[in-house]
């Protein structure tokens, strides 16, 4: 694709321009055709930019592939989103937003506020037709090779039972678009496997989703099985999806980096042995590096934004840049917009 351009939030996150900036050019220098706006202040972002190879640097600029926007604020993690909306103006992520609202930009990567991030980007950018909130979205690895898609994973703490059904169908459409799953399955997750089970919202959901012959829906799914492979698009609300999102990737971390403990064994034997394990379990099991998998995408919108954990390093920032290029590629909003229609239940 020839024009595929991001706005960068470079002041969002834990660590702002000092993550975001060493990720952009990492991100310029893997793909020709990217270019970058990064909006924030500016004497920060130059300060960082300064750290890196000047030579990239400039000839980036010169190109115009690496743009600068000032911004006067930041939107912090602990603003209400509604005081964080109504005070948006002149803010890093909102200038963001509007590079792509005005369509100089094709997606919006922030490692902000999160209810700030999705109610400006309905605000300024618009839900698709059919959906009444957009949903955060990843493609989560699981055994045997294969992803699972997850929505919602915090953009909307309380759900109702139409919602739940729309989260179900524009997984389904990313799995059969990104991932390429003729037939996706779709489960809805619960306390149990049984009919009776789970709060009447969830069991509203799973019978519009059963009496809905476009959708291979298969029941419900517990939390163990998250990462089994047995579904190909796992739907909840957004307070249940972000918690266990991050237990799963808590307990991914401690697992990956349990084995440090024996590395400082004074035996050589066991320090021989335990590095000869830990390079067998990151070749097996590396693909669950939750920095390998970080952007999760606003579905729902029409236009692409991207947010990323807000404790991102530079290898999961710049995972969270590719998922960006990877929504622009596939076009995701224009393809779940041609299927909506169809797919949506009919209003009576």
């Amino acid at each position: 694709m020839d024009n595929l351009t991001i706005a960068l939030d470079a002041m969002s996150g834990d660590f702002g321009p000092r993550i975001v900036v060493p990720a952009a050019i990492q991100a310029l220098h893997y793909y020709p055709n990217l270019s970058i706006f990064l909006v924030g202040d500016l004497k920060e972002i130059e300060f960082f930019l300064s750290k890196e190879n000047a030579k990239l640097v400039t000839q980036y600029q010169e190109d115009d592939r690496l743009m600068l926007t000032e911004s006067t604020s930041i939107i912090t993690n602990d603003m209400k989103p509604s005081y964080a909306i109504r005070h948006s103006q002149g803010s890093s992520m909102r200038i963001a937003l509007e590079l792509v609202k005005n369509n100089k930009a094709k997606a919006c990567v922030s490692a902000g506020n999160t209810g700030a991030l999705m109610g400006l980007s309905k605000l300024l950018l618009h839900s698709l037709t059919g959906i009444d909130r957009p949903a955060l979205v990843a493609t989560i690895p699981s055994l045997n090779n294969q992803n699972t898609v997850v929505l919602d994973l915090g953009a909307n703490a309380e759900c109702d039972s139409d919602m739940l059904v729309q989260f179900a169908i524009m997984g389904e459409i990313l799995a059969k678009s990104v991932l390429h799953i003729k037939n996706p399955r779709v489960a809805l997750l619960n306390i149990g496997e049984e009919d009776i089970k789970g709060l009447d919202k969830i069991r509203a959901a799973a019978s519009i989703l059963k009496a809905n012959a476009q959708i291979n829906y298969i029941g419900y799914l517990e939390g163990n099985e998250l990462l089994t492979g047995k579904t190909d698009v796992l739907v909840c609300d957004g307070f249940v999806g972000n918690v266990t999102l991050k237990t799963v990737e808590g307990l991914i971390k401690i697992f990956m980096s349990s084995f440090k403990i024996l590395l400082g064994h004074n035996s050589i034997i066991m320090k021989f042995l335990s590095k000869w394990l830990q390079r067998k379990i990151v070749k097996n099991f590396g693909y669950l590096d939750p920095g390998r998998y970080n952007g999760a995408c606003l579905l729902g919108l029409q236009s692409i934004v991207i947010k990323s954990h807000g404790s991102a390093n530079q290898k999961s920032f710049f995972a969270a840049i590719e998922q960006a290029i990877l929504a622009i590629e596939t076009n995701i909003p224009e393809k779940i917009a041609n299927s909506l229609s169809s797919a949506l239940p009919k209003s009576e």
